[in-house]
């Protein structure tokens, strides 16, 4: 494979991204450490590409590759549209931390389009029209990002499984779902888009030193907020793998005195945390924990491990190029 040398060091974040698509689905977490060495990679990468373009080619960029102005066109829509884009979905709760972050990354690292010579080809094989990188890989992960509901209602459907639910979510048996990721699809009265999330689920019962199972088999004394630890301890983050899957134990039977008017403790759980509980408001911590609490099997919804469809997206985007641009040409439309 031969490219200019920026190109070729781009092709170091493909690993990492992999790296960061396995950690979020296994424990939805993905280090900060992760990012940092991509972020400087991605400075010294663009200074070089700016430098080579400023001087003719030098550094390993030919020459007229790309010109001056649509170079630092495409850079600015990239830094100055993607990386925001990235930034305003976290604000909005659309990404967690870790998504925007590599987005902003990506937005850092690709902002035009790198190409890679083949013996027979050159790669990405699909440009777009506007040539900007970071789009084709946002355009990439959306498409890639939306096979994932039609692969959830299939694996239902097979197993026959019927419900509006079957598109968002999948039933799991009760002792599993504190190793779940995901969103509860239900509440007592029945189905919701906003149940309960179980990183807090996790997060509420580490700090009240029990288990869903304990839980289950005295829901009476859970319900009752007079049960609460006089010193509940560290919630955590929720993670199954960090510090989810075995709650601290101690001092779950210490009698605190929260009073009678604050089923399950949820309001005090809420105001003793420091920080939200992803989103989680008293009343639907106590909705979900009442289902938890009688129920057999529950829809979850696993939610989009993000990382993965912008990893696929990534990948694509370097080998075959811009998907959605080819498919509405296809179409007729571009």
């Amino acid at each position: 494979m031969q490219g200019s040398i920026p190109d070729l060091l781009r092709l170091l974040a493909v690993p990492v991204f992999g790296w960061a698509a396995y950690r979020d689905i296994e424990t939805r977490r993905v280090p900060n450490r992760t990012w940092v060495p991509l972020a400087a990679l991605a400075v010294v990468l663009l200074c070089w590409d700016t430098y080579a373009v400023l001087n003719g080619g030098a550094f390993g960029r030919p020459a007229g590759v790309t010109p001056d102005r649509l170079f630092f066109i495409r850079v600015a829509i990239s830094l100055g549209f993607v990386a925001p884009l990235a930034y305003g979905f976290w604000l909005i709760g659309g990404f967690g931390g870790a998504d925007a972050k590599a987005f902003m990354l990506i937005a850092g690292l690709f902002p035009v389009y790198p190409t890679y010579y083949l013996t027979s080809m050159a790669l990405p094989l699909e440009p777009s029209r506007i040539g900007v990188f970071s789009l084709t890989i946002l355009s990439n992960t959306v498409l890639a990002g939306v096979v994932y509901p039609l692969g959830v209602a299939a694996s239902n459907l097979v197993r026959g499984r019927f419900s509006w639910a079957m598109f968002l979510g999948k039933p799991v048996a009760i002792e599993r779902v504190p190793e779940e990721y995901g969103r509860l699809l239900e509440t007592p009265d029945g189905f919701t888009r906003a149940g309960l999330d179980l990183d807090a689920l996790r997060m509420y019962l580490q700090w009240r030193g029990g288990s869903l199972a304990e839980l289950r088999a005295d829901p009476e004394t859970y319900r009752n907020p007079d049960s609460l630890p006089e010193e509940p301890n560290p919630p955590g983050d929720g993670s199954f793998v960090t510090d989810g899957g075995v709650p601290i134990a101690g001092s779950a039977n210490q009698f605190g005195t929260a009073g009678t008017a604050d089923p399950w403790g949820a309001e005090r759980f809420l105001d003793d945390i420091d920080g939200s509980a992803y989103g989680t408001d008293p009343e639907t911590l106590r909705e979900g924990l009442e289902l938890l609490a009688d129920a057999d099997e529950v829809w979850v919804s696993p939610g989009i491990p993000f990382l993965v469809p912008m990893f696929v997206g990534l990948v694509a985007a370097l080998t075959y190029g811009d998907v959605l641009y080819a498919l509405l040409s296809a179409l007729g439309f571009a």
